[in-house]
């Protein structure tokens, strides 16, 4: 190569590199469009059937202050210091314009800020669930490539029934198990609490390992059969054969071509399990002894305070959108089927 050829290839080569880069911001802010498009009608359809629910439900703070022996001018004068004599349309305005601040109301049942209390529970709850979910995909993610690696060896076989095992295992009983072996019998955590990350590294994650251990098998059977599913399949496609018959190696076939294109239903599968993880976990909390977002959002639903149910409601839509939108992203970055539009 002449010395004018090679700043020609150099140059070509740099033109070629931001063209891919402009190609990959694009889809991936066509993606985020997408994404804010769709989340704007559905935010703005269930907050209103989330505010509808008080209606709905029949409930008023006057009969919670007041017992059910109150008059009917005792229950007038309650509704109306909550503004609830109000036409509906003018209160539902009023509380999606404090929902947009971040203000969901208060309590009927002690008066207290319900953001606050959300976000005290939300922390806790927060916490098991990404430290499960990060357990969830590192394990489930190891298990699913051996399987797909190993396929009709006895190595598939054993941990399609492990991934069998675990996911038919309820998380309250994990739980139990884990607290009487680990903490009570081997002494290695502690039974019950929680201990904010801010107070130390350590004893936060000793105390939400157990929890996060108890919610993350879900993660992991659901992850680890999407995975094996979509590797094989992936290795049986055309240009798994055309990569072979190049004379690719084995890991370099699995990692640009296999992995890349079995990524997809199982981080699909994430986009669901994260906020379950969060708002499903009242069983767990209860055994850790965890004031979290699903125990909150159980003893709000049980005292008939529908303010700070539908808090729980709407932040659970915002923690679901969310989430997905991360995960949409990241398949929009990784995959070569989304990024060919597919």
């Amino acid at each position: 190569m002449t010395t004018t050829q090679a700043p020609a290839a150099t140059g070509a080569g740099r033109r070629a590199a931001a063209a891919r880069a402009r190609h990959t911001l694009g889809r991936i802010l066509a993606t985020l469009a997408r994404s804010i498009g769709i989340f704007v009608p559905v935010f703005l359809v269930a907050t209103f059937v989330t505010f509808a629910l008080r209606s709905l439900s029949g409930l008023s703070p006057a009969r919670i202050q007041l017992g059910e022996d109150a008059t009917p001018e005792a229950i007038a004068r309650v509704e109306a210091q909550w503004g609830l004599d109000r036409p509906f349309l003018v209160q539902y305005g009023h509380w999606f314009e404090g929902v947009l601040h971040g203000q969901l109301g208060t309590s009927w049942t002690n008066g207290a800020d319900i953001s606050t209390l959300i976000g005290l529970g939300l922390g806790v709850s927060l916490s098991v669930a990404t430290f499960a979910l990060v357990i969830g995909v590192v394990v489930g993610f190891a298990l699913g490539t051996v399987a797909a690696l190993r396929r009709t060896t006895w190595v598939d076989r054993t941990v399609t029934g492990l991934v069998t095992l675990i996911s038919v295992m309820p998380a309250f009983v994990v739980g139990i198990v884990l607290v009487a072996v680990f903490a009570v019998g081997l002494g290695l955590f502690p039974s019950a609490g929680y201990v904010p990350a801010a107070q130390g590294a350590g004893p936060w994650l000793a105390h939400i390992t157990l929890p996060a251990i108890a919610l993350s098998f879900d993660v992991i059977a659901d992850v680890a059969r999407q995975l094996r599913t979509s590797l094989i399949a992936a290795y049986r496609e055309n240009y798994v054969t055309g990569a072979l018959v190049r004379g690719l190696s084995p890991r370099r076939i699995f990692f640009r071509h296999v992995l890349r294109n079995g990524l997809g239903p199982a981080l699909a599968t994430l986009g669901l399990k994260f906020p379950a993880l969060v708002g499903a976990s009242v069983v767990t909390e209860w055994i850790f002894g965890l004031q979290g977002f699903g125990r909150f959002a159980n003893d709000s639903a049980q005292a008939g305070d529908v303010p700070a149910v539908q808090g729980v409601l709407v932040v659970s839509i915002v923690l679901v959108v969310l989430f997905n939108l991360l995960v949409n992203l990241v398949l929009a970055r990784v995959t070569p089927a989304s990024q060919r539009g597919v």
